[in-house]
């Protein structure tokens, strides 16, 4: 028995659901229990985090920014909710008119997962996401003899594949078992 922690890129897994599923929305809390099913149904889920920014606002905010603000941070709070579940925000830079680059966020996911596999607090990785920029801290997870786990969609950096102990795309099977179902009103 050992102990699981899932790391979702949230950027990346809505560009996945968005790109390859047709937005299609998923209850998270089942969305991780089928992601600790599959790495390993014998170990418990320790954490998920989830990583990401809220949405870019001038100063003062046009409505429509004040609006998908306050939508975002209401989705934010509703997964903090979810019991084991932490959410964990880096911010966007703005680089020019409709140009932003989310700041932190690669790197709160790699101290999380050098610290808890270097710690012992984990036997588990599984890692949503699809950039290379993880694959160093991935690196010294191993080391520390942590299973890496990489769920992905069909934009994936080719190093963070490599570098994976297992590998599995996220298909139609796995988002229909997670679906929200959302009351026809």
């Amino acid at each position: 028995m050992g102990s699981i922690v899932i790391f979702i890129d949230g950027g990346y897994l809505e560009k996945v659901i968005i790109e390859e599923f047709e937005r299609v929305h998923i209850d998270y809390k089942l969305f991780s229990g089928e992601i600790a099913k599959i790495v390993s149904p014998d170990s418990e889920l320790l954490r998920t985090y989830y990583y990401n920014c809220l949405p870019y606002k001038n100063d003062p905010p046009t409505n429509e920014e004040s609006l998908r603000f306050g939508k975002r941070q209401r989705f934010y709070y509703a997964l903090e909710r979810i019991p084991r579940f932490e959410v964990k925000l880096g911010w966007l830079d703005k680089r020019g008119t409709n140009d932003f680059v989310q700041k932190m966020v690669d790197t709160l996911l790699s101290i999380d997962l050098v610290y808890l596999s270097s710690k012992g607090k984990i036997t588990h990785a599984a890692i949503i996401a699809g950039d290379g920029d993880f694959v160093p801290a991935i690196k010294v997870a191993k080391t520390e003899g942590i299973s890496i786990w990489l769920f992905h969609g069909e934009s994936k950096h080719s190093h963070l594949w490599q570098i994976a102990d297992e590998r599995r795309r996220i298909d139609d099977d796995l988002i229909e078992k997670t679906r929200l179902i959302q009351n026809a009103e």
